[in-house]
């Protein structure tokens, strides 16, 4: 079992920057892979970042060039720096993880509002 917990989001004017973090607990050695989602009002839980067990990253097209998805190994924490937000990047963010061997696991998620 893992436990994924984020923070780090809140209310943004357009153009800002926020970081999230989503802090894992549990059995994390078996991670394959991590990121984030998120799911604005009204629209699927889309992907956002992620990373592989390799430190490969995938990037949605809309966040390319603006948001980065990092590590930090040590603290079995992953990180988003998300930079010149739009409106359209309001969102609930999830953390995610998942095992092979037993599927995805979510975190509560945070809430993003950019406002224009």
């Amino acid at each position: 079992q893992v436990q994924l917990v984020e923070s780090g989001g809140g209310l943004v004017q357009a153009g800002g920057s926020l970081r999230l973090s989503c802090a894992a607990s549990g059995s994390t050695v078996s991670i394959n892979r991590m990121g984030w989602f998120r799911q604005a009002p009204g629209k699927q839980r889309e992907l956002v970042a992620t990373f592989t067990s390799g430190g490969t990253t995938n990037y949605a097209d809309s966040v390319k060039g603006r948001f980065t998805i990092s590590r930090d190994n040590a603290k079995n924490t992953v990180y988003l720096q998300m930079n010149s937000l739009k409106s359209e990047d309001t969102a609930v963010y999830y953390c995610w993880a998942y095992y092979p061997s037993s599927g995805s696991y979510w975190g509560q998620g945070t809430q993003v509002t950019v406002s224009s």
